[in-house]
């Protein structure tokens, strides 16, 4: 059976929504991190890595994902969209740079719970003023009104079925 011949225009390729979406969220990841690298309130260790590009967007799941409380390794991966097996090397990675640890799950002795340091919850704090500071921006380049149109629309994309 023979191909059907593509469609001469292919600009829909580059331009449709989920790669808008795509891009968009790859330049706020990267701000963000710009942001906590030089963030002042962070541990110069970490800012180094961030500067250094070894703390990418993926590390960023567990800090968008992990409960105040602790989550279980299971519960982490599941809300980032991940497998287990990533979010566990993820978690590796974080524990060693000391921005989490594992512990005894209170409600099952047998199971493990990971949940920030000391130092992680700076790192928190520092990713919560720098998502504000491009929120921020975003609003800025855009306008307030587009800035509230785009998050109501993602908002309810994100929340359909």
């Amino acid at each position: 059976m023979k191909p059907p011949h593509p469609h001469p225009d292919d600009r829909w390729r580059s331009g449709h929504l989920g790669r808008l979406m795509g891009e968009a969220l790859r330049r706020f990841d990267e701000r963000v991190l710009h942001l906590m690298a030089h963030d002042p309130n962070v541990p110069l260790a970490l800012s180094n890595l961030a500067a250094r590009d070894q703390i990418g967007a993926a590390h960023v799941h567990i800090t968008r994902h992990l409960a105040l409380q602790g989550s279980r390794l299971t519960d982490l991966a599941r809300r980032a969209g991940m497998s287990k097996q990533a979010m566990g090397d993820l978690v590796d990675q974080c524990e060693a740079w000391g921005l989490v640890r594992r512990e005894p799950d209170p409600l099952d002795r047998r199971a493990r719970r990971i949940v920030f340091t000391d130092t992680g919850l700076l790192w928190l704090e520092a990713f919560r003023h720098a998502v504000e500071r491009t929120e921020a921006e975003f609003r800025a380049q855009v306008g307030g009104d587009v800035a509230t149109v785009v998050a109501l629309g993602l908002e309810a994309y994100a929340g359909g079925a």
